[in-house]
């Protein structure tokens, strides 16, 4: 049976213009014991200048590891979102953050099919995103990478969508980080989907979804980026957490939620029921 450790994604400071380190040492603070940073290509005006907590791929993995070590919280994942229907940017993008991860430290890279090309059909869009996950996966084998892939955009958005993404390479290093608020606003069965993919769980994140949310959004979009705090929403946490404990793999739940208040209040909530 899986043990269940509790983390957070680091987007619940995106909106306190601090740097990484510092989104990483409010983290330890709270009380969280895993973190998930956020990776980018390239260089961009805020996290260069300290406004904001993504972390450039150009820069020193060990930036990360760093940071970690000196609070003492560990990497859950990194959050590696990328197009996988779009060859030209997730191919080398995904296989950089799978580089990138195993010299940090991180276990997990996190991604979804991202925004399909306005041209292509549906067909065309499995075979573009098989490209793209056999080529991460010859980098992530070797390492000892697992690539979660995540329902949040058009074709995983369904059960059928997400087990058909996850299996297109074949890789033992795929495998899904579901994610609660995103299935439950795309109308489904969050519990009964989280059953059927536990023991293919590299990865969870932990969203919760408001009431007010779920009832303008629900049915109507795929996913969110971030939900409200755990225990504050629609998501019965309990039943997510016995869901987890009979998964074949220890597994973290990141939590999803916006604001350092969010956080803290997440946190408490996860941990009575741990």
């Amino acid at each position: 049976m899986g043990k269940i450790g509790i983390g957070i994604n680091l987007e619940f400071v995106r909106h306190d213009d601090k740097p990484f380190e510092w989104g990483v040492e409010k983290a330890a603070e709270i009380g969280y014991e895993y973190v998930e940073p956020m990776v980018h290509w390239g260089r961009e005006l805020l996290s260069e200048a300290g406004y904001f907590h993504s972390v450039s791929m150009l820069d020193d993995p060990l930036r990360i590891r760093r940071a970690c070590e000196i609070v003492g919280v560990k990497l859950s994942g990194l959050s590696g979102h990328t197009p996988l229907c779009k060859p030209e940017i997730g191919t080398e993008y995904l296989k950089q953050a799978i580089r990138f991860a195993a010299e940090c430290g991180a276990p997990v890279v996190n991604t979804d099919e991202g925004p399909k090309p306005r041209w292509t059909t549906e067909d065309e869009d499995f075979v573009l995103m098989r490209y793209v996950l056999y080529e991460a996966a010859l980098l992530a084998e070797p390492r000892g990478i697992l690539i979660g892939i995540e329902p949040h955009q058009q074709y995983s958005q369904t059960p059928a969508g997400l087990d058909r993404i996850s299996r297109l390479a074949g890789s033992p290093a795929i495998g899904i980080n579901f994610d609660t608020g995103n299935s439950f606003l795309a109308g489904q069965d969050p519990y009964a989907w989280l059953e059927a993919v536990k023991d293919r769980l590299v990865h969870v994140h932990a969203k919760d979804i408001s009431i007010k949310q779920s009832e303008a959004e629900r049915g109507k979009v795929t996913g969110t980026p971030v939900g409200c705090a755990c225990g504050d929403g629609v998501i019965d946490w309990a039943r997510v957490i016995a869901i987890c404990k009979t998964a074949e793999r220890d597994l973290i739940l990141s939590v999803e939620c916006g604001t350092i208040e969010q956080a803290v209040r997440s946190f408490a909530h996860l941990k009575t029921l741990l």
